[in-house]
């Protein structure tokens, strides 16, 4: 009998390296290219073939990177922008006055937007996924969505001094995250009306800056509203 032959030991030091840093890369050159394939064509409509043809990689490699189409789509859908829920430790902490919850809010919000023409895609994924729903966006919606949604309600409650949210703080706080969410839906008429609001990072976290103001001059309007009215004083005759 043929003896057989010892198993390759697994690579170490800069080939091992080098390995991690080129399936990092391959991987990440399927994602790019999927995202664009699937933001103009939607999920159904794009073959796995014409993004292995795009990204300049084999149909194995996206079995070995994502097991199917489903799961290269989901990573498309998922990884890029990360997950809301994953930045509530952010805003949520007790011991953080209203700026800085604010601040960790709409710092996190904004942050995709320092990936510059990247995001434009990914806006339009997302719409399209909620034209043409996989499950993805329901997945999102009950998973990162909501949860971030109900962290901004107990930060807003908290300031506000209520006990048990109301129409009102739901009001408030889907109000602020359209101030932030303004600016991924309206990109394309930034760019083409006043680019520099949004062309580097700095002037992407002076924007975020600008909307904590705005947020802070909605909470004190709402906590304004609710405050009850003084007695007037009548004048002795």
């Amino acid at each position: 009998m043929k003896p057989s032959l010892p198993a390759r030991p697994p690579a170490s030091g800069p080939e091992a390296r080098k390995q991690r840093a080129d399936g990092a890369e391959a991987r990440a050159h399927l994602l790019l290219s999927a995202l664009k394939l699937f933001a103009e064509k939607g999920f159904a409509k794009t073959s796995t073939r014409e993004i292995a043809q795009a990204a300049g990689a084999n149909l194995a490699a996206i079995s070995y990177y994502f097991g199917d189409k489903a799961g290269l789509y989901r990573a498309v859908f998922t990884e890029p922008l990360g997950k809301p829920c994953d930045d509530v430790t952010r805003f949520l902490p007790a011991h953080l006055t209203l700026r800085q919850a604010l601040e960790g809010f709409i710092s996190g919000f904004l942050e995709p937007l320092k990936l510059g023409d990247l995001v434009q895609q990914l806006t339009r994924l997302h719409f399209r996924e909620m034209l043409e729903p996989t499950g993805l966006w329901a997945e999102q919606l009950d998973n990162n969505i909501l949860p971030a949604h109900a962290a901004l309600v107990e930060v807003l409650s908290r300031h506000l001094g209520v006990t048990t949210p109301d129409d009102d703080v739901h009001r408030l706080a889907f109000s602020i995250t359209g101030l932030a969410m303004q600016t991924f839906i309206s990109r394309d008429l930034i760019v083409t009306v006043r680019p520099q609001l949004i062309a580097t990072p700095p002037a992407i976290d002076l924007w975020a800056a600008r909307l904590v103001d705005f947020a802070e001059a909605m909470v004190a309007v709402e906590r304004a509203r609710r405050q009850p009215a003084l007695p007037v004083k009548k004048n002795k005759p």
